[in-house]
């Protein structure tokens, strides 16, 4: 516990700065791109005089400087106040919330997709190194690899939802539906097959090339040929010596993977009409509603730190060596 504490409090010290100079550094991007979010509003109206305009601005506090308007924000995240969504009218809070779930779902989903399936290929492709399955399964690797992920999620609403019927083109649910319980989770669940599989695709070709490449590093070591040597069986020397010890870089891969994998959900969201996180971030940034784009920003900084310091943890389990000593 005192090991888990001190690497809890390590990771708080170096997030903070790391949190500041990300909200920061956006802050400051924003302010170069051209118009506000009285611009957006007022488009959104049909146009206005400027003295709607100047009044709107001062409302929303935008008639102050650049350095008066970060301080202000950073004066209102002390006490964990992220604003108010001048397009939605809510506070920010609530408008994150409300679509959280969805990302996280769809996330988890894709991430123990592209995860499980690339562990089970790669170590078929290990076990049967340069032969036909090694070759179909890197190839195949290869494929989803090359292929652009909106690309393939829009080839697949034709082919699934468009050709064969099989599944919805998007959404989270059925809208108007009236289900519940168990009809509810099978809806939503046959909703998020296409756009797990659009995002998960091109993860699972990274995990199944490491998998395979860590597998074939462990098989050649000296530890595993002394576990030959006692005449164990190649099922219990893989299971119990070789996989373990190829799964650490699996585990790390996760977490340097998980803010790759958030940025792209930006655009699945956007292909699948998921009202996500991403989804969000795109129409916060084409209506240049600011505070809700840092809320999101600070939010996914938050679950990458969180989700790094989970894979710490799992990576201290699995490593025999940092196992010995904690």
């Amino acid at each position: 516990m005192k090991r888990l504490g001190g690497l809890a409090l390590r990771r708080l010290a170096q997030s903070l700065p790391v949190l500041a100079i990300i909200l920061i550094g956006l802050f400051l991007l924003l302010q170069l791109a051209p118009g506000d979010t009285v611009d957006a509003l007022m488009a959104q109206m049909g146009g206005g005089s400027a003295e709607d305009a100047a009044r709107l601005r001062t409302q929303y506090g935008l008639d102050a400087g650049v350095a008066v308007q970060l301080g202000r924000y950073l004066l209102r995240l002390l006490t964990f106040d992220l604003g108010q969504s001048a397009i939605y009218g809510k506070p920010v809070a609530s408008v994150i919330a409300e679509r959280l779930a969805v990302t996280a779902m769809f996330m988890s989903c894709a991430l123990a997709f592209a995860f499980s399936a690339g562990l089970v290929l790669g170590v078929l492709a290990a076990r049967r190194v340069n032969g036909w399955p090694d070759t179909v399964i890197s190839t195949l690797g290869l494929v989803f690899y090359a292929i652009p992920s909106f690309w393939l999620g829009l080839m697949l609403i034709v082919l699934f939802s468009v050709k064969l019927a099989w599944l919805p083109p998007g959404g989270f649910e059925s809208i108007g539906a009236g289900l519940s319980g168990l009809d509810r989770v099978l809806d939503i669940a046959t909703h998020l097959v296409l756009p797990t599989l659009s995002l998960a695709l091109i993860f699972l070709a990274i995990y199944l090339r490491l998998m395979r490449a860590s597998m074939l590093e462990v098989m050649n070591l000296d530890f595993v040929r002394t576990a030959r040597a006692k005449g164990l069986s190649e099922g219990h020397v893989l299971w119990r010596h070789v996989l373990r010890n190829a799964l650490l870089p699996m585990v790390t891969f996760i977490g340097l993977q998980f803010s790759t994998m958030l940025g792209g959900s930006v655009v699945i969201e956007s292909v699948f009409s998921l009202p996500g996180l991403g989804r969000l971030a795109f129409e916060s940034v084409v209506q240049r509603d600011l505070n809700t784009l840092l809320g999101i920003v600070l939010v996914s900084a938050v679950l990458v730190i969180i989700v790094n310091f989970l894979v710490d943890i799992l990576y201290a389990k699995l490593d025999p060596r940092i196992g010995a000593n904690s």
